[in-house]
């Protein structure tokens, strides 16, 4: 990516601003999105950030014995071996 600047009116700054704050995105990247399809490019592949993981951590667990089964997950894996089904 590279870097640049640009001068806007302030009507066009405004109104790039309104527009980036209402999407909860960066001026910057509203920008780029407008060029592109203003130039009938594709758009680039979207980043993934923090937002898209927001499920990391989202349940709970019974660990049992085993815990914390992030350190044991070796044995517990074993453990659920052993009390399954047989062949």
């Amino acid at each position: 990516m590279k870097r640049t600047q640009l001068q806007l009116d302030e009507s066009t700054y405004q109104a790039l601003r309104e527009r980036a704050y209402k999407e909860g995105r960066p001026i910057s990247a509203v920008a780029r999105e407008i060029l592109t399809a203003a130039l009938g490019r594709p758009p680039a592949k979207r980043r993934l950030g923090e937002k898209d993981f927001r499920f990391v951590a989202a349940g709970a667990s019974q660990q049992g014995a085993l815990a914390p089964v992030s350190e044991r997950h070796d044995e517990a894996l074993a453990e659920a071996f052993d009390h399954g089904e047989p062949d």
